[in-house]
């Protein structure tokens, strides 16, 4: 499936720091992963998956055994290609107060945040250090601090869905159900009182009309607070998340800190280079892995694996979803001529090297189209003509 984080924001907050970081990415990914054409406000990088290459070596290994290798006077096994699941990153700029309302470029880039699956919302969360040294200031274009700057953008979300049920009012008056007119009327009033969408309770046959409106508050978001590079250690990133959440008045599994700047430094790096700089920070993660894995947290995502020699692959499915649906997500045609799902645990084929003796062990399964697919399932689809 298709996962997009819109990138929100005032101008100066670090939004643009961070996307380039990210092109940074995309470019140095392009070698080994070929996708379309794409424009210049949408960024491809590869979702952070060590179990991928976890696996390629145990495929390699199993096609070539180190027996067979030596009797045959051959060294290392080339490993099969891997390929990562992906994330779009949209950078929506241009949006400041009065967004709603045409201000900057909000038309355009609002109508922008309608097609993504989720916002990461960037808040600057750092004082200018320019203040103090004589340089000339950061111009804030509107950023106070980071309530007011995150309750901008709110308002500007809340202040167009008010304009569209508004519109939408109006043509359903005489022929809508009475539960659509309900639904409208409760929107309007929660949005009028200041809560987003996604806040408002409804009914499920209600939720199901909203969603033909493509609603900017009923997105799920996460807060992603720019902070100094002197603030980027674990013990600082959970002190400021705690605050921020009762500032903001968010909860804390809704917020991601990330240091903008950190982020920019890390994508001229090698991957061993990247993982020393962060173990001097004291930091496990990069911020762009922990965004990706709260988006998927938020949005209630997983992956299932694929792997052999032409590939090792991660898929991105929803939790719950059954191998059927699952199998679709290669291929539609899967779904159709879909016979039995033979999977094994991650943690079992990587224990037991491989399919060849996971079957032997009998941990390799055959599930029908009703099974529910279970993060880390590696799994062979069978497929009828």
């Amino acid at each position: 499936m298709n996962l997009s984080v819109g990138i929100v924001g005032l101008p100066n907050v670090g939004k643009s720091t961070l996307f380039n970081a990210l092109l940074k990415k995309q470019q140095a990914y392009v070698a080994n992963y070929p996708f379309a054409t794409i424009e210049p406000n949408v960024g491809i990088v590869p979702v952070p998956d060590e179990r991928l290459e976890v696996l390629a070596k145990i495929t390699a290994e199993e096609e070539n055994p180190p027996s067979h290798k030596a009797s045959e006077g051959q060294g290392m096994t080339e490993l099969p290609p891997i390929k990562p699941a992906t994330v779009n990153f949209v950078d929506i700029a241009g949006l400041v107060k009065g967004a709603s309302e045409g201000a900057g470029l909000g038309n355009k880039f609002l109508s922008h945040i309608r097609e993504v699956s989720i916002i990461a919302h960037v808040v600057r969360a750092f004082e200018d250090p320019s203040a103090s040294s004589g340089q000339a200031p950061i111009i804030r274009e509107g950023s106070v601090d980071p309530k007011t700057d995150y309750e901008t953008i709110e308002t500007e979300l809340i202040l167009a869905d008010l304009q569209t049920l508004t519109v939408a009012q109006s043509k359903v008056k005489r022929f809508a159900k009475e539960s659509e007119k309900t639904a409208i009327e409760k929107l309007l009033k929660g949005l009028n009182s200041g809560k987003r969408a996604m806040e408002i309770e409804l009914t499920e046959e209600e939720k199901e009309y909203v969603k033909t409106f493509f609603l900017l508050s009923d997105k799920p978001e996460i807060a992603v607070l720019n902070v100094a590079e002197s603030d980027y250690s674990e013990e600082k990133i959970k002190s400021i998340t705690e605050q921020y959440s009762k500032a903001l008045g968010i909860g804390s599994e809704k917020i991601i800190v990330i240091c903008a700047k950190i982020e920019a430094d890390l994508s001229e790096l090698s991957v061993e280079e990247q993982k020393q700089y962060l173990a001097d920070l004291g930091v496990k993660k990069s911020g762009l892995e922990r965004l990706i894995q709260k988006a998927y947290e938020t949005l209630g995502l997983i992956s299932f694996l694929t792997c052999g020699v032409k590939e090792v692959r991660a898929w991105t499915i929803r939790k719950g979803i059954d191998a059927v649906n699952a199998a679709g997500e290669i291929h539609t045609d899967f779904t159709k001529k879909f016979i039995k799902a033979e999977v094994v645990s991650y943690s079992d084929f990587v224990a037991n090297n491989g399919w060849k003796k996971s079957r032997e062990l009998g941990k390799a399964r055959l599930e029908g189209r009703d099974y529910i697919m279970q993060d880390g399932d590696v799994v062979e689809f069978k497929i009828g003509a």
